[in-house]
């Protein structure tokens, strides 16, 4: 039986086994790219069907002082890792380590939406309503995940955003 056992393992763990999982490069960047502009349409949705006066005062906040907004949510970020990791390694704190990983999720999505349509508002304006605003920014998240600089880039919006967001709460 145990023969068995470690005969199964030595064929799994051959060198060159190749499993399929029917996605190649271009088709992966592609939904990737969906994705992420779904992910933007949809928060940033939302966020301006439910509050509208918070999206707006977050989008004007964003580029009063980009820097200070990325410094916070990149140490913000860096923070949470290591306190899920310590969390996760007590495995009592897997309990706190879940949820906390979905809320600061969630925290990060609305911020890089938010900072994507401060992006947005910048570019085409908001006379019309959010609609457009909304559209260049899920277009814009959507094209940095094509691209491979996109995603260094991706990040620095969303640390701006995750830490003007952490900012507006915490003060």
């Amino acid at each position: 039986m145990i023969d068995g056992i470690f005969l199964g393992a030595e064929v799994v763990l051959q060198n060159g086994v190749d499993v399929d999982t029917g996605l190649d490069g271009p088709s992966s960047l592609v939904s990737g790219a969906i994705g992420a502009f779904l992910t933007t349409l949809i928060i940033g949705a939302i966020l301006v069907a439910v509050s509208p006066e918070y999206t707006e005062r977050m989008v004007e906040d964003v580029p009063q002082d980009p820097l200070a907004s990325f410094l916070y949510g990149f140490l913000a970020l860096i923070l949470l890792a290591l306190a899920i990791a310590v969390l996760v390694l007590t495995i009592v704190g897997i309990l706190v380590a879940i949820p906390l990983v979905i809320v600061a999720y969630l925290a990060w999505a609305v911020g890089a939406t938010i900072a994507l349509l401060a992006i947005g508002v910048r570019l085409v304006g908001r006379e019309d309503g959010w609609t457009k605003p909304l559209l260049v920014a899920a277009a814009i998240n959507g094209g940095l995940a094509l691209t491979g600089v996109g995603g260094l880039v991706s990040f620095v919006i969303g640390a701006v955003g995750f830490g003007a967001v952490l900012r507006g709460v915490f003060g």
